[in-house]
């Protein structure tokens, strides 16, 4: 196994620079724990902005190589970046439980979703070759226009702690595929499992400085790299708080940004669902990741002939839930991811009871170590409720009745945030029409989340700006280059 994949008690003072590991300039660290067992697995340089800049000359460096590299064999690195993570898929799933702290079966689903995505774009890369050039009218006689996409330029990427593998392939998969340099900073809560791409890069033979991956925190390497000058585009996912930090620096020198940001989801159950689905859906989109996702649905909108009897099976639903120790068969949900956010749920759950919202969730016995919080499920919350308004980014649900469609839309319209969305319907065609007027990026009929690499992610409102996967994702780090010119007789 990789020294990385061990990493435990150990000091990771290094950075992946031009395919080499050198010395953090940063003199401080922080420390990266195992959430289950509230235990140090390293500690992790916080970094600094002499690593950063070191990065972007080795990537403005290798820039003018790697664009020039032919599409096709950019697909074959892809390919091979995807052959990497296959190999070590049960060390970095167990690697990524460690250190996040979901269960091991969510943590396999994540690799899955990762080399899928690496596997999507190699071929769209190809795609992307037998595109270039293409003739259009240039609405002039005797002219012809071709189109180019070409490479926007270095690119710097910032991802979160709560999928890790998964937010990075989908934005460094596409980066690569358009001949973009990368700078890639993943979160200092989860650094583990996002390190061992070093080593896949190595082994598919990137050239050095195409792929540069810092560790560190948002002082030592996430600012800094926000307005690095050399920094062409940046795409951020996180809280709001720091996107508008991120996109307040890309303002200097005018630098593209997209951003994918908080969510307040909505899931609407229609007076003819399926209460069985109706449970089920709910649960996954609340329960998964122990609600730790950007759209976690934790606003259910249900009919009211459906209200009690769904109330009282989601209840009974969430007090069968076994939280456990993530390694373990069986455990349905695992621990938060540290401390602070146990604390900060914690803190949603004393907002509850100052405002003297209900809840009938039988109380549900936690694991004796584990930074772990139960499900709760809180009935017929004011829309003036800071639990139905804010992000909480953990397993608490907010519950209203309602008395039609229209009444479902305008309350899941009302909200800063619009990334995703759940309907709950008996016909499908009913659930579509829903669909259509909800205010968000993706809109589940029936279905859990899935987010296959060739759909797209991203939302409205306070949720970001651009879409990431598919055709958008790609087109994210282009640049559109028309050319016209005489026609040849």
């Amino acid at each position: 196994m990789p020294a990385s994949m061990n990493a435990s008690n150990v000091t990771l003072s290094e950075q992946f620079i031009d395919n080499v590991w050198v010395p953090s300039r940063g003199n401080k660290y922080r420390p990266v724990l195992d959430p289950y067992h509230e235990s140090l697995l390293a500690e992790v340089t916080c970094g600094d902005p002499a690593d950063v800049d070191l990065a972007v000359i080795a990537a403005q460096r290798a820039l003018p190589g790697w664009r020039a590299t032919p599409e096709a064999t950019r697909g074959e690195y892809l390919e091979a970046i995807a052959s990497g993570l296959e190999t070590r898929r049960h060390p970095l799933a167990e690697l990524s439980t460690r250190n996040n702290g979901k269960p091991l079966a969510e943590a396999y689903q994540d690799l899955d979703d990762a080399i899928a995505c690496y596997r999507y774009y190699a071929k769209v890369t190809v795609a992307l070759g037998q595109r270039q050039g293409t003739v259009e009218e240039a609405g002039q006689r005797d002219l012809e226009a071709r189109h180019y996409w070409d490479a926007i330029g270095i690119v710097g990427l910032i991802t979160p702690w709560n999928f890790p593998l998964v937010s990075s392939a989908w934005k460094l998969a596409p980066a690569l595929a358009a001949g973009c340099t990368v700078v890639f900073k993943p979160s200092e809560i989860t650094p583990l499992p996002e390190r061992v791409l070093a080593e896949i890069v190595m082994e598919a033979g990137l050239p050095p400085g195409v792929l540069n991956l810092l560790l560190g925190d948002g002082e030592g390497i996430g600012a800094p790299l926000s307005r690095h000058p050399g920094i062409d585009k940046l795409s951020f996912t996180g809280s709001n708080a720091v996107g508008e930090a991120v996109m307040s620096a890309a303002a200097q020198g005018v630098r593209p940004v997209s951003l994918e940001l908080g969510g307040k989801s909505p899931i609407l159950v229609t007076e003819d669902a399926d209460l069985g689905l109706a449970r089920d859906l709910v649960m996954a989109g609340i329960c998964y990741n122990a609600g730790q996702m950007c759209s976690a649905t934790s606003r259910l909108l249900v009919h009211e002939r459906l209200a009690d009897d769904l109330y009282s099976a989601i209840d009974a639903a969430m007090a069968e839930l076994h939280l456990g120790a993530p390694m373990t068969q069986g455990t349905d949900m695992g621990p938060l991811v540290n401390a602070s956010q146990r604390e900060r749920v914690q803190g949603y759950m004393a907002i509850a009871n100052e405002e003297g919202l209900i809840s009938e969730t039988p109380a549900l016995a936690l694991p004796e170590r584990g930074f772990f919080v139960a499900p709760r499920l809180y009935r017929e919350v004011p829309t003036t409720s800071r639990l139905w308004r804010e992000e909480i980014f953990g397993p608490l649900l907010c519950a209203r009745r309602v008395a039609n469609d229209d009444e479902a839309i305008a309350l899941a319209n009302d909200s800063d945030f619009g990334l995703a969305a759940t309907v709950v319907a008996d016909e499908p065609d009913h659930a579509a029409s829903i669909a259509r007027r909800l205010e968000a990026g993706n809109v589940w009929c029936n279905s859990d989340q899935v987010a296959p690499p060739q759909g797209s992610w991203g939302g409205m409102k306070r949720s970001g700006i651009g879409r990431e996967l598919g055709d958008s994702g790609l087109n994210a780090y282009l640049e559109l280059k028309r050319i016209t010119r005489p026609i040849k007789h």
